[in-house]
């Protein structure tokens, strides 16, 4: 009795449900990546230019602001300098310091100070009314030295990092925030209103770089089964 035949396999058939598992693993360690990414709650530092904003690229103990300036504080969530929020007032140094008449041997530096809102404030915490306010301080000033002429209590980090204007937030400093709003403490961060100039840390935004090796593991395998198919039909 001859036995039965069975149809030759193909190595096509064979690869594509191993091809299917390996692209919905690189899709699942994609979205891991993508749910890490974080953000930090802080206090950024502007400079007013012309009628907007521009992210300061030192911190404001750093800057010696002229007279007729303007300087923005802004506390918000955000990754890093590119999306920042900016203060939610215009730079308008005539009309902040209208009632402020020039003095000799002082300068003047109107100060925009804006909380932010409620979604980005800490747990249990309001954020104040926003604020527009005219500082007259010695020449030789920083803008560190003109805030705290005006908005005092301040609170700073022992890396020197502006933790608090007028008290708010009454507690943390820089802490990161990860994507479904939780708080988590963490020593690093972008750019923030801190006393030294350059980044701190990480800017908590895109796939970790364990995340990306596995992603390339992920790959290399998809390719390799392919390879594989492809030398069996031959």
């Amino acid at each position: 009795m001859s036995a039965t035949r069975q149809p030759p396999r193909r190595a096509g058939r064979a690869a594509a449900p191993l091809v299917v598992l390996l692209l919905g693993a690189f899709l699942a360690v994609l979205g891991a990546g993508t749910a890490q990414a974080a953000g930090y709650r802080y206090w950024s530092f502007w400079e007013g230019s012309g009628t907007g904003w521009a992210y300061a690229t030192q911190g404001p103990s750093l800057v010696r602001p002229d007279d007729g300036s303007v300087q923005g504080f802004r506390f918000s969530v955000s990754a890093d300098s590119q999306d920042a929020s900016k203060p939610r007032r215009a730079p308008d140094f005539a009309k902040i310091c209208a009632d402020t008449p020039a003095k000799d041997g002082t300068k003047r530096v109107a100060l925009v100070i804006d909380p932010g809102t409620a979604a980005d404030a800490p747990d249990g915490e309001t954020p104040p009314a926003r604020r527009s306010v005219c500082a007259q301080v010695p020449e030789d000033a920083s803008s560190a030295d003109a805030l705290a002429s005006v908005a005092k209590p301040l609170r700073y980090g022992s890396d020197a990092l502006l933790c608090a204007i007028s008290g708010y937030p009454a507690s943390g400093c820089g802490e990161q925030v990860s994507g479904n709003g939780d708080g988590a403490s963490t020593g690093g961060s972008s750019k923030k209103a801190s006393a030294p100039a350059g980044d701190s840390g990480s800017d908590g935004g895109g796939p970790s770089a364990g995340v990306l090796v596995g992603i390339g593991a992920v790959l290399l395998l998809g390719i390799a089964a392919v390879a594989q198919a492809r030398r069996r039909r031959g």
